[in-house]
């Protein structure tokens, strides 16, 4: 099926403009879109492509390969690779958090070609960009092609996006334009963000588990604001509700924390047997590495 799908391909069209691209996803058949292409092929043999006879390259559409500052959002254009989320100045000060996992994410050369919607767009439940972008409150801009030639666009937020292992809330005639995350208030109360991830390597390797905390901490020491979101351990990413619930206004200590990782392992986890890991490995793993996170939080 995968090889089908790229031998049927019949036309390869590479667009400037959104307006060209959006046309042609509204043509009749739809497209394989192709961005930074690290997952194209793997995909392909895996079966995993929707066949399509055109194959249309968003690489040279003019406006969304950048980061602004929009009001108190960060956008992030679609094809802004992870390299360029490593070394922005903008991510580093506004999403420090990108920036961690951008360093997790694969080898130099895949970094220097994935893009961010690219990422998001496969919708792996171990994509590394993900479970960050969940944790940040981010949503995606999805654009459509209306009836007088202009764009319409939607906002989604990340944690509706998704609706399953290679499938999101994109409809065949939009494309993803960019991702926008609300910037944080850098003063009181302080802010902590992390990012946990474990396979064989740091890198190079798909999670076996990843973690993503965004909390605000007051001078009393409680937690507010608490996101907690979690990958590869259910068919898409996800919020760990119960345990955010638990840290919500909580002050850490041994008890809260065992009690959370608990939550997150028992409760909001749904993890599956597969080649990198059991089911009964990851609720393990994943209690293990959410109590070492809130360990952390709580020394510092």
């Amino acid at each position: 099926m995968g090889q089908a799908a790229m031998e049927g391909i019949e036309r390869y069209l590479a667009p400037t403009r959104l307006q060209q691209a959006l046309a042609v996803l509204g043509l009749p058949g739809g497209a394989i879109v192709l961005a930074g292409g690290t997952d194209l092929m793997p995909q392909s043999h895996a079966g995993r492509l929707r066949p399509a006879r055109l194959l249309l390259n968003i690489r040279h559409v003019e406006g969304l390969d950048g980061l602004h500052v929009e009001g108190d959002t960060l956008v992030i254009g679609a094809l802004v690779t992870v390299a360029q989320l490593m070394r922005d100045e903008l991510t580093g000060r506004h999403a420090p958090l990108l920036v961690d996992a951008a360093g997790k994410f694969a080898s130099e050369q895949v970094r220097n070609a994935a893009t961010i919607g690219g990422n998001l767009c496969n919708a792996s439940p171990a994509g590394d960009l993900l479970t960050p972008l969940l944790a940040l409150d981010a949503e995606v801009e999805l654009a459509r092609l209306a009836t007088d030639g202009g764009t319409l666009t939607r906002h989604v937020p990340m944690a509706q996006f998704f609706s399953g292992p290679g499938r999101t809330q994109r409809a065949s005639d939009e494309l993803l334009t960019a991702v926008r995350v609300p910037i944080a208030n850098t003063g009181r109360p302080a802010r902590i963000e992390r990012f946990y991830k474990a396979g064989t390597r740091q890198a190079l390797d798909i999670s076996a588990i990843s973690i993503a905390l965004v909390a605000a901490r007051g001078d009393d020491g409680r937690l507010h604001d608490v996101r907690l979101a979690l990958g590869a351990v259910a068919p898409t990413p996800l919020r760990a509700r119960r345990a955010e619930a638990l840290l919500e206004g909580a002050v850490l200590d041994a008890d809260v924390i065992a009690v959370a990782a608990a939550a997150a392992a028992n409760d909001d986890a749904q993890p599956i047997d597969d080649v990198r890991a059991s089911a009964w490995y990851r609720r393990e793993l994943l209690r293990n590495m959410v109590s070492r996170m809130l360990e952390d939080v709580h020394a510092c």
